[in-house]
């Protein structure tokens, strides 16, 4: 360390001509090195440096040696770069960055310190190594600094942005994402595309990205429909891309979102006017014709194509002149057009004279007519119409009765009013030839779901294809009407024996069931007919169809999909739940239901764990007024069954708050109704329900029936995800009853399987039941999921199904339905005993 320097300012070594076996490498190495190395003493002396580059301290190495540290760093950086070092002699290795030196260079240095001890532990100094990162360090600031200007464009974009992993869960989204779709930014990234997207647009959106991740596409486009936080549907324009490392490896989609739900709101009013548009157009009595600027025709309507004899494909592109033919009624001559003098004049005008229409095939019709310009928004003429129609006085008459009054504007079909003038047609004609005729009563089971899923507008599509399948179904002279909404009537002239007109229901059936329309899902419609046969069930016509209607309305009772023939007996039934439907509106407004709570109990100790909630009907007397079976299934028909279900679960909740407040809360069990389940706002009422009161979410547990799980396919699954997201259980109920795939179990989000009392009547003596029973409990506790077996009357039930590994049990052995306050004595003597056995005084 004692050599002279050379002229450039280095240490110069007389061994190095000799080689490198001669060099002293120790001196070499500290002379070479980019760094300072140095070692400093307690008191924060330099007792020996290397040579740094000269730039870093203003002097040359040689002045270091003997001098404090805090002669040689910036003001500024001093006390940072003495606190780590005397971590350092503390015996703790620290680092430090920054601008450390008091020279002019003002580099960016990483200074590390590491104490110097000795076997027994005692720090003699310190060992410090001082590098400069300038350069490292001003590319980190401005890759921070893009990486600011990008997350400002991302996070604040007017389109929403999401970052994707290749599997599917959220990276990043921005804040118009949230917004959107109601999340915040931390619960988007616990969430994944398929959490986020509608059940039936997710199998596409998920087949474009797999693409993508196979390289057979770049990017990729369309409309889908997102749910929102609180599950109402959001539609959004979509474009992905996806970003690739340099090795080809995909790194995350880029999603850019724009929410188009108002649009498709526009869309559907502009479809909808359209569609009554065209409705009207072809139910009115006047013909109608519509031309452009030239008098080439764009439209005809139906009343039109029969005066002109053009049909409207034909007719479309052609000269006015040559389609709407002219004649004076006295002498023959050609007239002039006169919707070229409407559009020549801008006005209305009317045809002048008598005038006769020539059709196609040379017949004359004589016609009043009426002409006038159309024009868009700014007022500028883009086309005329022209509107006549036939005044001989028959066949407008005719045409009047046949598309104002007795067609139905939607299916072409007779409507009601001709409906029963035609019915009483065929009975007089019956009696007459001493025949037998029948009328079938048909009713689209559940219809109403399809409007709730697909629109009003695509239900009316589904009506009128399914008047077209059901139409393909019957005989030229069998007689189809709509008869109001969803039903329908068909009219048998002459049917040989009862049974022909059961082979035409099936028929029906089955042509019903295969019912499609373009851009659908498919659909598998499923019909209830009622039928009714004269003379044998009616002697005339209103009771023909008033008896068909009753037949159809036990087809749904006995569980919808089939068809029945009318007995006499039907019609007391139909009185019956015509009056209890009237009894229990009032029941309802007087506050006459009511709650009764059944216990379920522990297998192993008897302890009550839960309650299912029953619902009664007892009049002002106390007696009751018509069992849970009869006015249930009327509720379920008239559609009353969801507000009587929602005032069911809102109680049910608040007498459960009571006992959970006086820590004697037990999980209570809820029915619910298909009906209600399938409701549109079921979500939100429960989610209300909850906000209102503060049971605990996991005290409520819903039980649903193997058919409403299984009804409503990939919909039904995410409501289901959606109801456990809220904390709330969920049970099948009659399981096995049922047509529920043991493999599909694992699909729902049910916490407990419910075994039907049919099996637990018969568990003791049936070997098969026994068999079905020990399998279903198996399976369902593999799956992890309780078993309750209800219908338990006596303790060889009970012992059999604590054997087989039941874990609840519930029954009249544990106790009958009974009210809030019998059930709250039972759970206070619970309660009770169980603080005694803790010691309680």
């Amino acid at each position: 360390m004692n050599q002279p320097l050379s002229p450039d300012g280095s240490r110069s070594d007389p061994s190095e001509d000799a080689g490198h076996s001669a060099r002293n490498w120790p001196e070499h190495v500290l002379r070479g090195v980019p760094a300072l190395i140095a070692y400093l003493d307690p008191e924060l002396c330099v007792r020996f440096a290397n040579q740094p580059p000269r730039r870093w301290l203003g002097r040359p190495a040689e002045g270091l040696a003997g001098r404090q540290l805090d002669e040689l760093l910036d003001e500024a950086s001093a006390p940072r770069v003495i606190e780590a070092l005397q971590a350092a002699l503390g015996g703790r290795p620290s680092t430090v960055e920054g601008v450390l030196f008091a020279g002019r260079a003002h580099r960016y240095m990483h200074a590390s310190f590491q104490p110097d001890a000795d076997p027994q532990g005692r720090v003699h100094g310190a060992f410090a190594v001082f590098i400069d990162i300038t350069e490292r360090h001003a590319l980190e600031l401005k890759l921070r600094e893009s990486e600011q200007r990008f997350f400002g464009a991302f996070q604040h974009a007017a389109i929403g942005m999401a970052l994707v992993r290749p599997d599917g869960r959220f990276l990043r989204v921005n804040e118009a994402v949230c917004r959107m779709l109601g999340y915040s930014e931390e619960e988007f990234l616990t969430l994944s595309i398929a959490d986020i997207t509608h059940p039936d647009d997710y199998a596409d959106d998920a087949a474009q990205l797999q693409q993508m991740l196979a390289g057979d596409s770049d990017a990729y486009q369309m409309e889908k429909r997102n749910l929102h936080k609180d599950g109402h549907v959001v539609h959004f324009q979509l474009s992905v891309s996806l970003v690739r490392d340099e090795h080809g490896k995909p790194l995350y989609f880029v999603s850019q979102v724009e929410d188009i739900s108002q649009r498709k709101q526009y869309e559907e009013a502009l479809f909808r006017e359209r569609e009554l548009a065209e409705v009207t157009l072809n139910s009115i009595g006047d013909a109608v014709i519509a031309a452009d600027l030239e008098l080439r025709i764009t439209l005809l309507n139906p009343i039109a194509e029969g005066l002109t004899g053009w049909s409207a494909t034909e007719a479309r592109g052609r000269s006015m002149d040559e389609v709407f033919r002219l004649r004076d009624a006295r002498t023959g001559a050609s007239l002039a057009n006169p919707l070229r003098t409407a559009m020549e004049r801008n006005a209305i005008v009317d045809l002048e004279g008598k005038a006769v229409l020539l059709h196609r095939n040379g017949f004359e019709t004589p016609i009043e007519d009426s002409s006038a310009p159309i024009h868009d928004h700014a007022g500028h003429a883009i086309g005329g119409v022209l509107v006549f129609r036939d005044v001989s006085e028959t066949r407008a008459l005719a045409l009047k009765m046949i598309h104002l009054t007795q067609l139905d504007t939607l299916t072409g079909l007779p409507n009601r009013s001709q409906m029963q003038g035609q019915i009483e047609q065929v009975v007089a004609t019956a009696r007459r030839r001493q025949q037998r005729c029948a009328l079938l009563h048909i009713d689209i089971d559940h219809f109403k779901r399809i409007n709730e899923q697909h629109g009003p507008s695509n239900g009316d599509r589904v009506l009128r294809a399914f008047a077209a399948r059901l139409r393909q179904a019957l005989k030229d002279d069998d007689l189809l009407c709509r008869h109001h909404g969803d039903e329908f009537v068909v009219v048998l002239p002459q049917v040989e024996a009862p049974g022909q007109a059961a082979s035409v229901a099936q028929r029906l059936i089955a042509y019903g069931e295969r019912t499609a329309v373009a851009g659908l899902p498919e659909l598998t419609l499923r019909l209830s007919v009622g039928i009714s046969v004269f003379p044998d069930d009616a002697p005339d016509a209103d009771s023909l169809l008033r008896n068909a209607d009753s037949a159809m309305y036990e087809v749904k009772v006995g569980g919808r999909q089939s068809y029945r023939f009318f007995t006499p007996s039907m019609n007391e039934r139909a009185a019956a739940r015509r009056r209890i439907e009237a009894e229990l509106r009032q029941a309802m407004a007087r506050n006459q239901l009511s709650l009764f709570y059944q216990p379920k109990v522990d297998a192993t100790d008897g302890r009550i764990v839960g309650a299912e909630v029953l619902l009664r009907w007892y009049g002002p007397d106390g007696t009751e007024r018509y069992p849970p079976e009869q006015f249930i299934a009327v509720a379920e028909d008239v559609g009353l069954i969801v507000p009587v279900g929602a005032w069911v679960l809102r109680e049910a909740c608040r007498q459960g708050d009571v006992w959970h407040q006086q820590e004697m809360g037990v999980p209570i069990a809820v029915n619910v109704s298909p009906l209600q389940f399938q409701h549109a706002s079921f979500l939100a009422e429960l989610e209300a329900v909850l906000a209102d009161c503060s049971l605990d979410p996991a005290l409520l547990e819903l039980e649903l029936t193997e058919r409403t799980v299984m009804a409503g396919g990939d919909a039904t699954i995410a409501l289901l995800q959606r109801i456990k997201r809220c904390g709330v259980r969920l049970s099948l109920d009659d399981f096995g009853t049922g047509y529920c795939s043991l493999s599909y179990l694992k699909h729902f989000p049910v916490d407990a399987l419910k075994i039907d009392r049919a099996f637990v009547r018969d568990v003791e003596t049936d070997a098969n039941t026994a068999a079905i029973t020990q399998a279903i409990i198996a399976m369902a506790r593999s799956l992890g999921k309780t078993v309750v077996a209800e219908g338990v009357e006596n303790e060889a039930q009970a012992e059999y199904l604590r054997a087989a590994g039941c874990e609840q049990l519930q029954g009249f052995l544990y106790g009958a339905p009974m009210d809030a306050n019998a059930f709250g004595k039972l759970l206070t003597e619970q309660h009770l005993l169980r603080w005694a056995s803790e010691g309680g005084t």
